[in-house]
């Protein structure tokens, strides 16, 4: 109260009205509406959904303080109400048509609705507002709506008030005979604030405004005009957008003679002797709970949409859409019903209903999967997986989750790594949701900041750097600047890798420096993947003249296909125009750094970035880059690809497939510093900014000899299941007293793999990584009064394919190379919903949609590439 007097008592002069004034024994006579409307932001009133509720309201003075005529207690009364459709509508149309105000209302809303309340008024704003508790919620909400339009200040300037929507700071505009209101509706504080997704590129945007214009006859409310908007709108696709409009109209029909004032020493005193029962019930909106009459238990609902969830239907937009809806439903179920519908799932729908469950992250959902999942049994690996992996995934996590993560018993090594990796990208979502210092927090955050330095079993070491590079933890940095130095090269690439997701103001001299020496080998020899990790910092960390000029320098003095490898990353980082280009442009003017004999390297090693997609709403990237050993065995292809929409970037998915000690194969000779390692060859993906756990293709030679000779061609799977991408849930208290519940989200199923094989009678070796998605993003607006909901759902939804496969022929130096990246042609359908209907079952709905295809292609790689795979394919036959 004290910042509202502050902002206002400056502006008001002594003995002016500070708010309007009623007289005494008269009664004012207003007309009032308020309506409510749901479209696509283009859409038009006509073709809306929505209602409105229009009714006479009788206001007279019941007490005023004799010492501040701007202390006054108002009586308001409702009556004559009527609800009707926004605009004209055919008779099949319109779902009120043969109704009656109290048929659809109900005869106690309807009495509760016109029942006389009480608003205490001091200065123009509202101290108080006296109802009966026993009203039903939506109703005490309608009249708090009411009573916020009466809420009002003469003079220009900016204060705090609280009203019906919650406490909000307002701008008042005083000019002769007129005052707008604008509210600053960011500035809200509500009691139901929601949750969405943290990442930008996969979330939602709202914009809104709230603006009151009232006209004043001698200081008093002629009419009051309120109209509010709230857009919601897709990141990535804005035309998957929602609004809803409301507006509540006040106009003074005339004055009659009233009831006198009532004599009391103060309010309270006043409202007791009027009625007893009279309480002030608050001028926030109550929250109301929605009884879904008729709806489905969760039960029946997942046995229709069972089908849908079985994995030959993961790859159609079915799935996404079905794993949607479920979640809608699993919100609203109890711990008991979630674990009926695990127990009866088909062992092949079960890992679907586990991401299902999973990705609800409601306390009973967690509670459901904690009790039917059995850690200490190591053949559960599928299923504790997919748990896993969506708790990664989860777009609000609670401290609960990483804390059932901290205490299980857990019998899988595989599942170890996984729950303590998975255990990183939760502490970064907490953090960055401000929860950093929760207890739980706290103790992950020591146990994976000291977890390298506490064991010597290499497969723990790596699985603390990959925990600790899903957190993203400022501390982590000097830990993996110590790693990028290690004698073993899966730490230093863990490490380098990390480091390469931070943001660069990040990147302070000393972590330059050891990755420069790590390139440059000032203190041992490293593999030559190690070094082209090293290279990738340096370059994506706003280097240096001299940091570019040194690496183009060292071109000429590396391995075969390192030169080229870095030559093709120097060339790409021009072409493409990175933050890197510039300073590259300049090194470049020197001869000694960019000459014939460097720039003419040959080999099969590259390096290409490109863009899959660009629209207003989003930019969509991908890089390739592939390095192989002297003997044209691959050392390491790495694929990646995102996603950069309202200045964010969100890195989508990385494939990386590494193989190192495989020349022994083909006889050849290891490069410089790779003449120890043991054959291996294995897999790692990063998915939406979560690092996974690295799958083995094979490890140790008589592993890789075993494999040869049962490989099938087969590719491995990496990841399959269902994912909430994005996850926007919130309610927007309205002025008029009506609420919008607001839902959006967009569900993915993906099944990732990657294969490499190797023939040696054909001196041949193919790697592929194999990509299939379907997406459904779908966003709801309803307005729910119990006996009247009107709504509105939008959606997208897609299925599409992405391979990339690698065929290298090592018969010959330099050895010939194909890469080739293919998207399939994939279809798009939009639709757009509407409906109203009342609490007797009666519904309108009507129905919107669009369905086209985006034409596949190839993706373009280098000219040098298209050449190569010529000469592949002719060879081949």
């Amino acid at each position: 109260e004290r910042g509202v007097w502050s902002l206002c008592v400056s502006c008001v002069s002594s003995g002016a009205a500070a708010g309007p004034r009623l007289n005494n024994n008269q009664l004012y006579k207003f007309s009032y509406t308020t309506e409510v409307l749901l479209d696509k932001p283009s859409g038009s009133k006509e073709g809306s959904a929505g209602y409105r509720i229009s009714s006479d309201v009788h206001a007279n003075l019941v007490w005023r303080d004799p010492g501040n005529k701007d202390d006054q207690l108002i009586q308001l009364a409702v009556s004559n109400v009527r609800i009707e459709p926004v605009s004209d509508r055919p008779e099949k149309k319109n779902v009120l048509h043969g109704a009656t105000t109290e048929s659809i209302l109900g005869k106690n809303n309807l009495d509760a609705l016109t029942k006389p309340f009480f608003l205490h008024l001091k200065s123009g704003k509202t101290k108080a507002i006296y109802s009966y508790w026993a009203e039903p919620a939506t109703i005490k909400n309608l009249k708090r709506g009411l009573a916020s339009l009466l809420q009002l200040q003469l003079n220009t300037g900016k204060v705090i008030e609280n009203d019906v929507s919650g406490r909000c700071t307002v701008e008042y505009k005083a000019v002769k005979g007129q005052v707008t209101r604008t509210k600053i509706l960011e500035t809200c504080q509500t009691a139901e604030p929601g949750f969405t997704t943290h990442s930008k590129v996969l979330g939602v945007s709202r914009e809104s405004s709230s603006v009151t214009v009232f006209t004043l006859d001698d200081g008093f409310i002629r009419s009051a005009v309120a109209e509010e908007s709230h857009s919601v709108a897709v990141n990535t696709r804005s035309s998957t957008a929602a609004k809803v409009v409301s507006r509540q109209t006040l106009t003074l029909l005339g004055k009659e003679s009233g009831p006198a004032e009532a004599a009391g020493k103060d309010v309270s005193a006043v409202v007791k002797s009027i009625d007893a029962k009279l309480a002030a019930v608050g001028i926030a909106a109550e929250k109301v709970k929605s009884e879904c009459k008729g709806c489905p238990s969760l039960f029946e609902h997942w046995q229709a949409e069972q089908k849908q969830l079985e994995p030959t239907s993961l790859s159609k937009a079915t799935a996404p859409r079905s794993f949607l809806a479920l979640i809608q439903s699993i919100r609203k179920a109890s711990k008991d019903e979630i674990l009926k519908v695990l127990k009866s799932a088909s062992k092949t729908s079960l890992p679907q209903v586990v991401d299902a469950v999973t990705s609800s992250q409601t306390p009973a959902s967690l509670d459901a999967m904690l009790q039917f999942l059995n850690f200490t049994d190591a053949k559960g690996l599928v299923l504790q997986e997919r748990f896993l992996y969506a708790c990664g995934f989860a777009s609000h996590p609670s401290e609960r989750v990483l804390q059932a993560l901290l205490v299980r018993k857990i019998g899988s090594t595989d599942i170890k790594e996984s729950v303590v990796i998975i255990m990183g990208a939760l502490v970064h979502k907490l953090c960055l949701k401000g929860e950093c210092d929760l207890p739980t927090v706290v103790q992950v955050k020591k146990m994976i900041l000291e977890g390298p330095d506490s064991t010597k079993v290499e497969s723990e070491v790596q699985m603390y750097l990959l925990a600790l590079k899903n957190s993203l933890l400022p501390e982590a940095i000097p830990i993996f600047t110590k790693y990028a130095e290690s004698e073993v090269g899966a730490y230093s690439t863990i490490a380098l890798t990390a480091l390469q997701r931070y943001d660069v103001g990040l990147m302070t001299s000393e972590v330059k420096r050891t990755v420069n020496r790590v390139y440059h080998q000032n203190l041992r020899i490293y593999e030559k993947n190690v070094r082209a990790a090293a290279a990738d910092v340096i370059l994506s960390s706003n280097p240096s003249y001299m940091e570019v000029k040194n690496l183009l320098l060292s071109i000429g003095h590396l391995p075969h296909e390192m030169n080229k490898y870095m030559l093709s990353k120097i060339q790409d980082i021009i072409r493409f125009n990175t933050p890197a280009s510039k300073v590259m442009q300049q090194a470049m003017k020197d001869m000694i750094s960019h000459n014939y004999d460097r720039f003419a390297k040959v080999g099969s090693s590259s390096a290409f970035s490109g863009f899959m997609a660009q629209s207003a709403d989003m930019t969509s990237t991908y890089s390739l880059d592939i390095l192989y050993s002297g003997s044209g065995i691959l050392r390491r292809s790495n694929m990646n690809i995102y996603g950069a929409s309202k200045g964010s970037v969100l890195h989508g998915l990385q494939v990386a497939i590494e193989a190192q000690g495989l020349e022994s194969l083909i006889a050849a000779t290891p490069d410089e510093g790779e003449e120890d390692l043991e054959s291996f060859a294995g897999m790692s993906a990063l998915l939406f900014d979560v690092q996974l756990r690295p799958v083995t293709f094979f490890k140790g030679y008589s592993d890789l000899m075993s494999k040869m000779f049962s490989m099938t061609g087969e590719p491995m799977n990496v990841v399959k299941g269902l994912i909430l991408l994005s996850d926007h849930s919130e309610v927007i208290q309205l002025q008029s007293g009506l609420r919008a519940s607001v839902e959006f989200q967009g569900g993915l199923a993906i099944d990732i793999s990657g294969g490499m094989e190797i023939s040696l009678w054909y001196r041949e070796s193919k790697t592929s990584v194999n990509n299939r998605g379907a997406l459904v993003v779908s966003g709801n607006v309803t307005v729910d009064m119990d006996f009247l909901k009107a709504g509105l759902e939008v959606s997208f939804e897609t299925e599409s394919s992405l391979d990339f496969i690698t065929t290298v022929q090592f018969s010959e130096y330099p050895f010939l190379v194909c890469m080739q990246m293919d998207k399939t042609t994939f279809p798009v359908s939009e639709r757009l919903t509407k409906y109203e209907s009342l609490s007797s079952g009666k519904s309108v709905v009507s129905r919107k949609g669009r369905k086209f295809l985006i034409p596949g292609s190839e993706f373009p790689l280098h000219q040098e590439n298209s050449n190569m795979c010529k000469r592949v394919f002719d060879s081949s036959w």
